[in-house]
């Protein structure tokens, strides 16, 4: 059986991994399912965060060297990749103009290419799932205001969660402006948001089903990861 190893940016999605997606992983096959946080923890000014590609790409490629029987993906968001200078992710710039639904997949196949170039014959394509969030990991959440609301304990704000929503053809279409992203319309409506512990909870109240349903990049991302079990 394979083991897969989850490169999340932050808290948010590490609780995510641990606490949703591993179980039903596991019952599908894999040995093991588990995630970490990528660069180095001990030069961060705060948690979490994007890191640049070269830290992230220095990440997976010493796992997949050093494991040869686990899968690697990530898990991070498109809205605040670096697209600029030396810590560019790349194809991000690119994404920056494309349609919404193109966008993660330019950034994915750019990861892709450039893994392929580090490790060469050493890296079998099957081993690596490249896999970027539209726009946000908070935009999930909306695939169920209902559930959201739930979640959190705040039923009075799923019609506010229900009007964002429903303004856009998918959860993972709300948008990825400083002022618009998801997180920042979810802060807006609950000051005090602790992003890891009430994203958890909410994503638990959904289900992976129900999320799967509503976001379309995110289901085929599963697909491939359940199609290597």
């Amino acid at each position: 059986m394979a083991r897969l190893l989850v490169h999340v940016e932050g808290q948010t999605e590490e609780a995510f991994v641990n606490e949703v997606l591993r179980d039903y992983l596991v019952g599908i096959g894999y040995e093991s399912v588990s995630a970490r946080i990528v660069g180095n923890s001990r030069l961060r000014q705060r948690r979490g965060g994007i890191r640049p590609w070269p830290s992230v790409r220095k990440d997976i490629v010493k796992h997949l060297k050093e494991d040869s029987g686990c899968l690697a993906t990530t898990m991070v968001d498109f809205y605040g990749l670096p697209q600029d200078g030396d810590g560019a992710w790349p194809g991000r710039a690119e994404a920056a103009v494309a349609q919404t639904q193109q966008k993660a997949a330019i950034v994915e196949a750019g990861l892709a290419a450039d893994l392929a170039l580090q490790l060469g014959e050493q890296l079998e394509p099957v081993r690596f799932i490249p896999f970027v969030v539209l726009h946000e990991f908070e935009g999930l959440l909306f695939s169920d205001c209902a559930a959201f609301a739930q979640g959190i304990g705040r039923m009075d704000l799923e019609p506010h969660f229900r009007r964002i929503r429903d303004a856009f053809a998918t959860p993972e279409d709300i948008n990825d402006s400083p002022d618009t992203c998801p997180s920042k319309r979810v802060i807006n409506l609950v000051p005090g948001y602790e992003k890891p512990l009430f994203g958890t909870l909410a994503a638990l109240e959904i289900g992976l089903t129900r999320i799967r349903a509503e976001c379309p990049h995110f289901d085929k991302w599963l697909q491939d990861i359940e199609s290597r079990a």
